[in-house]
């Protein structure tokens, strides 16, 4: 249907009249429901009722509703967009969280308008993308009884509904259609400033929930299409996502649908890559078994809009698919959960990890050189918006949900968390500067390894949340990124700053190739060489081992070297330097030190006297060396 001249502004729904022999055929039609349009570009939720919508007799008005929206939005003046993830940094954080604290002090909290104003935040941080969590409509009010009772809703926005539409709850004035301008404006401001917008989004399942859940647009156009259902009854849904549904994403008009909608975003939207939420959903065939080359991700490979367009993949799901090092497709990175696991036991103190270690921060090619893939396929990460905070990751050796109403059931159990001697909050001194110093520990690696480095917002300023590692319905000072702690934590941020500067400095730690141990031309190194308590003696088959060193040559004659020491072990040890004939080490950082000693910009660094270096316990030291 098209309608001609319809004003924006306009809000519309519609009703579909069918057959509803549910568990014969799956069908769903019910013209008592009130849909929205699943390719509207703007959607209102402000009659939107859950329990109504849940009803299959219900009549009410309680549907969300498209909005007819202008698309007449001018680009002029736009910064060229990034192209690919060579050198990136990316930064996730929430659009509504990043804002809506009191400290925020913006024009617009919780809005696309009020993160504009927080620019120039994230161009001092030093990062080069932020990656958004969901941004696509979805509802908030798609949370158990439980949940609700507690006044708690969906906050994170793991539930799409609309595809096409940003997110009324971020929109300043989303009564009048103006979600894709204001979010234009948002990407315009981040590429202007030099940031790359990536998005985190949920094709694996949508809002309508299973057989219980409301009926929003899918369920009522093409339910026995866009979703698994059970053979010998097709009323119910095959549930891979732990949400209620899974969308049946390679059936050729549902694939359709979702290329469709990914090139919108890139081409009308101007986004510069996308992170999909539990994309192994996307490998199960219409039967859900796995397949070994499933359509979506080759069609999202191949389509001509996206080629250039970098394609992040959580490449596990709900029901036992794993796909981390072997995601179908050629140029897919992925989230490295290994890398995250394996730092994490290192950091903590766990004894005979030091090969694993080295093969994550090499860029993990024992997972990604086969088929020719290289290490930006590889996103690092430490913590992320699904755990715990960087803060809570030393705080912390168990979850702590109450404020969740499950009775602590919910989030991960295996942490791989250490509290420095105390559970929680403390004035113990020593507990407290051996945390700081965790942080930096972490956080160093992470920006020391080969791959996509990427960190959780508020990391940088030691954001808490109180032990909770899974604030999905916190939409509260629990989760909100806390201005005031930009001021407390001012010697944090200033050394996570720092250390996003050496690394851009380095194109030796952000290597397009893999490491293959011969000596680089007219360095008289080897590109990694790695060590142990002496030289070239790394401890690889030392099952009590917690020391790693290692040594980067320079990619070219003016590049400086960099050598790395990691002492996770509770005693302190002195370590020899190499020597590099014509250069001098000067010391970058030493996470034991208190700032500004603990990382020197380039011009504050001293040559380093002597032949070896006494590194403290639980310890990351850089050096660089130069003539």
């Amino acid at each position: 249907m098209f309608v001609e001249g319809l004003p924006a502004g306009t809000h519309y729904t519609w009703r579909t009249f069918g057959p509803g022999d549910t568990a014969a055929t799956g069908r769903r039609f019910n013209p008592k429901k009130e849909l929205v349009d699943p390719w509207t570009k703007a959607v209102t939720d402000v009659f939107w009722n859950r329990r109504r919508a849940s009803d299959p007799n219900d009549e009410s008005r309680s549907s969300y509703r498209g909005v007819a929206a202008k698309s007449d939005y001018l680009w002029t003046n736009e910064r060229a967009r990034k192209r690919g993830l060579e050198g990136a940094i990316i930064y996730e954080l929430h659009v509504g969280g990043f804002t809506r604290h009191p400290s925020a002090g913006v024009g617009h909290p919780g809005t696309f308008a009020g993160l504009i104003d927080k620019i120039p935040y994230l161009q001092e941080l030093g990062i080069t993308h932020v990656e958004l969590m969901p941004v696509m409509a979805f509802d908030e009010q798609f949370v158990p009884d439980n949940v609700a009772a507690k006044g708690l809703h969906n906050y994170w926005g793991y539930n799409t509904h609309s595809f096409f539409s940003p997110h009324p709850g971020y929109c300043v004035s989303p009564e009048l259609g103006t979600h894709a301008r204001e979010f234009k404006d948002l990407v315009k401001a981040l590429h202007n400033a030099g940031i790359g917008v990536i998005l985190d989004v949920v094709f694996n399942h949508t809002a309508e929930g299973g057989d219980k859940g409301p009926m929003i647009n899918f369920k009522g156009f093409m339910n026995e299409i866009f979703y698994h259902l059970e053979a010998h009854n097709r009323t119910y849904y095959r549930d891979y996502t732990g949400c209620g549904n899974s969308v049946n994403c390679n059936h050729p008009l549902v694939t359709q649908f979702i290329v469709h909608c990914l090139e919108y975003w890139v081409e009308e939207m101007h986004v510069d890559g996308f992170r999909f939420d539990l994309a192994s959903v996307f490998t199960r065939g219409e039967d859900g078994a796995p397949q070994a080359n499933p359509s979506l991700p080759w069609r999202i490979e191949f389509s001509h809009a996206l080629n250039r367009v970098p394609m992040i993949a959580e490449a596990w799901d709900a029901s036992g698919l794993y796909h981390v090092g072997s995601f179908p497709g050629l140029r897919w990175a992925e989230w490295n959960g290994r890398y995250r696991d394996v730092i994490r036991r290192f950091v903590r103190g766990d004894p005979g990890l030091v090969g694993e270690v080295a093969s994550c921060i090499a860029g993990s090619s024992d997972l990604y050189a086969d088929e020719d893939r290289l290490p930006l396929h590889s996103i690092n990460f430490i913590s992320c918006h699904d755990g715990f905070t960087l803060h809570d990751l030393v705080s912390y050796n168990g979850k702590h949900n109450d404020a969740n109403g499950e009775n602590n059931r919910d989030g991960c159990d295996n942490n791989m968390s250490w509290n420095c001697g105390a559970e929680g909050e403390t004035d113990n001194a020593d507990v407290l500067a051996l945390r700081r110093r965790q942080a930096k520990n972490l956080i160093s690696i992470l920006l020391l390894s080969q791959g996509i480095p990427m960190f959780l917002a508020g990391d940088e300023v030691l954001h808490t949340q109180k032990g909770n590692n899974n604030t999905w319905c916190q939409d509260n000072e629990l989760s909100w990124f806390d201005w005031s702690r930009v001021e407390k934590n001012r010697d944090m941020l200033r050394f996570v700053k720092e250390l996003i500067a050496l690394r851009r400095r380095h194109p030796n730690l952000n290597r397009g190739e893999f490491f293959t141990g011969e000596e680089v031309p007219g360095r008289g190194l080897r590109d990694i060489s790695w060590h142990g308590y002496r030289l070239d003696e790394p401890l690889w088959f030392d099952y009590s081992a917690q020391f790693l060193a290692y040594t980067l040559a320079g990619l070219t004659g003016e590049e400086e070297d960099v050598h790395v020491i990691l002492n996770m072990s509770e005693r302190v040890v002195e370590v020899p330097l190499p020597k590099i004939p014509g250069r001098k080490w000067h010391q970058a950082l030493d996470t034991s030190r208190t700032g500004p000693d603990d990382i020197m910009p380039r011009d504050r660094q001293k040559p380093f006297e002597g032949s070896s270096y006494l590194i403290p316990r639980r310890t990351v030291a850089v050096f660089e060396a130069r003539g």
